[in-house]
């Protein structure tokens, strides 16, 4: 091997693969320092405070252990609640919300139907996920496919969560179908 000027090195050229891992590794890491710096801002940040037990779901270990929606309590369903209704309100309704009918029914208040409810979440954190750098450029592509188009069409069903809701622009409805129960005696 030759010796080169000290400070200064030989150029070379990687394949092209290996330029694929090597940017995937980076973003990777990008996201992982992230997360890190995330955390650690929380941890130094008001050291006094405890968490309220009342929004804790860590099951007593510090780390949630869940990020679902139903499995918050407190301030951590609202304000995951109110970031779910951005989300949906700012992005999912205007480009996916189609025209209301009573083959497609929609609810205002689809924050007062819990099936709605989690099944928006479901399909929120499915976007957060495959819409990150990570998930390559396929990504978006396999969120409409596997998440996107099942769940509207569970949500907007005829006999969905809305089916007692709005199936006119015109004339906004509101109503809870009502929720099955356990049979007298039956075990839980």
């Amino acid at each position: 091997m030759p010796d080169f000027p000290e400070g200064s090195s030989e150029p070379f050229r990687l394949p092209d693969g290996d330029l694929d891992d090597l940017a995937s590794t980076l973003a990777r890491t990008v996201a992982e320092v992230r997360q890190h710096g995330a955390l650690l801002d929380r941890l130094s940040s008001e050291p006094g405070e405890q968490p309220d037990a009342s929004t804790d779901n860590s099951g007593g270990r510090g780390e949630p252990t869940s990020v679902f929606i139903m499995a918050l309590g407190g301030d951590a369903y609202t304000a995951e609640l109110r970031a779910l209704t951005d989300w949906v309100d700012y992005l999912l309704l205007p480009v996916y919300g189609r025209e209301i009918s009573s083959a497609r029914p929609w609810c205002f208040q689809w924050q007062e139907h819990p099936e709605a409810v989690a099944r928006l979440h479901g399909l929120w954190l499915a976007w957060q996920q495959l819409t990150d750098v990570e998930a390559g450029l396929a990504g978006p592509a396999t969120w409409h496919r596997d998440h996107l188009d099942h769940t509207m069409a569970q949500l907007r069903a005829p006999d969905g969560p809305f089916a007692a809701c709005t199936t006119s622009p015109t004339r906004a409805a509101h109503r809870l179908l009502p929720m099955p129960v356990s049979a007298p005696g039956a075990a839980a």
